[in-house]
């Protein structure tokens, strides 16, 4: 890490032990402690859910420190996980040390870390949805030589008092500015939070969706991360979820990821930008179009698209989004800048372009390659999703792409022309010759069924966590449930103020 990138980081862990997070150490953690008078350390993990745990210490000595670092904690794993019988429930926590982060508000000076589980021999835990992605990402490099990399998008509503001034003609929000964008504030002290606690983010603004009902203001607002090592992407997910959340408490209003607030409405998804890298460089491109890489992994997102939303899309409000003319995809396809598509290449300064120097005549030409840009985009999933397990099953659906015979041939089959609208009626025979998204849970457990062969090899998901997520899925018993609550404004708003919480 450069001293720029150190004494400009936004992470006081970073600036103070002038390392990046990837090479803290244990006698890091210890030392910063004890030169900043940290009086609580708190372990962080998620459960079945994907929501943060926390278990909190006060810490008595550096003895007593050092032992909470070097030994972990046991849990009660029965509580945590739903398939962990309560006779065998032990499980360790231990601290991932290039995790940790000064918490930004508890009142006593804390530092935070997110931990592993392992079992009662030592050994990795194995159906925790962060090993499980590590299993994924160890098998994506093994197989390919090449790094995956991930960046997410979380779009969210904010719920609040309705404010008669400076109004938003609805479902026109799309970065909009203050005073019109009214929870501005809020997304950028978030923004701050998270990079002081290691997010790498992207950008933050205000969305389309935004509507008035009853007496308040929903508003849409994003937060968009760096592109970085699959594991940490999720890891970053996770914390600012938990920092939004905390948050929104703060300011007395109430922040969900829900993928559907109403009818007619636009909806909330989580997508996952894709890259893959080998030994710093981009393997996106080849001679300015997209690379034979990309295109094998667009395959396998395609092959495995069905079943992807059993990990993507796992609550049966994950499928109200799920329909034409909302941004939304239903069809298995892909293509350039298409936000109808499953899979959409943004633009990605594919040839070198000198837009500076266009703009700003006084600066020289750069003459700099930027294609280290360009990404692909999964457009299906939501904050419903378990972050871990969705991440795994886009590092096995890529690489199974890579060992597909027929990838090429189904990236071509699977291509829709940039300005194709799918859900418009005069392209109704390129929507027919696609598949299409599952509509419910159901449908998606039985997806997964068929395709468990992705998932499964290389020992990335066991069979019982295979099996576990279809009975989940199933319990859910919503065959027609989108159907029914798609006809009922009234009844959807009812369920989804009965779920909001859990996206």
């Amino acid at each position: 890490m450069s001293n720029s990138k150190i004494s400009m980081s936004p992470n006081p862990l970073v600036r103070f032990l002038k390392k990046e997070p990837k090479d803290f150490t244990r006698e890091d953690l210890i030392n910063y402690c004890k030169e900043n008078d940290i009086r609580f350390i708190n372990f962080h993990y998620c459960g079945w859910g994907g929501r943060l745990k926390t278990l909190n210490f006060v810490i008595q000595s550096e003895e007593h420190l050092r032992g909470i670092l070097e030994a972990g904690e046991r849990v009660d794993g029965s509580s945590l996980f739903p398939f962990v019988e309560a006779g065998r429930s032990d499980l360790y926590v231990m601290p991932r040390y290039k995790t940790a982060f000064v918490n930004p508000f508890a009142e006593e000076p804390s530092l935070d870390v997110l931990c592993a589980f392992l079992d009662r021999d030592g050994e990795f835990f194995e159906s925790s949805p962060q090993y499980i992605l590590h299993k994924a990402n160890e098998a994506f490099v093994r197989k390919t030589g090449m790094q995956m990399e991930t960046m997410g998008e979380l779009e969210y509503y904010v719920i609040g008092e309705q404010d008669p001034l400076y109004q938003v003609e609805d479902q026109r929000g799309y970065h909009e500015s203050a005073p019109f964008n009214k929870f501005a504030e809020l997304r950028t002290e978030a923004m701050k939070l998270i990079a002081e606690c290691g997010g790498e983010i992207k950008y933050g603004h205000s969305e389309v969706g935004n509507f008035t009902e009853d007496g308040k203001i929903y508003e849409q607002n994003e937060i968009e991360f760096l592109p970085t090592n699959i594991e940490d992407a999720a890891d970053q997910l996770v914390i600012a979820k938990w920092i939004m959340r905390q948050l929104a408490y703060q300011y007395g209003v109430e922040l969900t990821f829900a993928p559907k607030i109403t009818v007619g409405k636009a909806g909330s998804g989580m997508h996952v930008h894709c890259r893959f890298t080998k030994e710093g460089k981009s393997m996106m491109l080849e001679g300015g179009k997209l690379s034979y890489h990309a295109r094998r992994a667009i395959a396998g997102y395609m092959d495995a698209g069905t079943s992807l939303p059993a990990f993507g899309n796992p609550h049966p409000l994950s499928f109200m989004r799920l329909v034409p003319h909302q941004e939304a995809p239903t069809s298995l396809c892909w293509s350039f800048s298409n936000r109808s598509a499953l899979v959409r290449v943004p633009l990605g300064w594919q040839t070198e372009m000198d837009m500076a120097s266009k703009v700003n005549p006084c600066e020289k030409p750069l003459n700099k390659d930027l294609s280290i840009k360009q990404t692909f985009e999964w457009r299906a999933s939501d904050g419903m999703a378990d972050t871990y397990l969705l991440m795994a099953a886009l590092c096995c659906a890529a690489r199974h792409g890579f060992e597909m015979p027929d990838a090429l041939q189904v990236a071509e089959r699977t291509y829709v022309d940039l300005g194709v609208n799918i859900h418009d009626k005069s392209n109704r025979q390129v929507q027919e010759a696609l598949e299409q998204l599952p509509g419910s849970c159901e449908e998606a457990a039985d997806e997964l069924n068929k395709d468990r062969a992705i998932y499964s090899s290389e020992g990335v998901f066991s069979d019982s966590i295979i099996d576990y997520t279809i009975k989940y899925l199933k319990s859910f018993d919503d065959k027609h449930t989108r159907q029914e609550l798609m006809a009922s404004p009234e009844k959807l708003l009812n369920y989804v103020m009965t779920n909001i919480d859990n996206g």
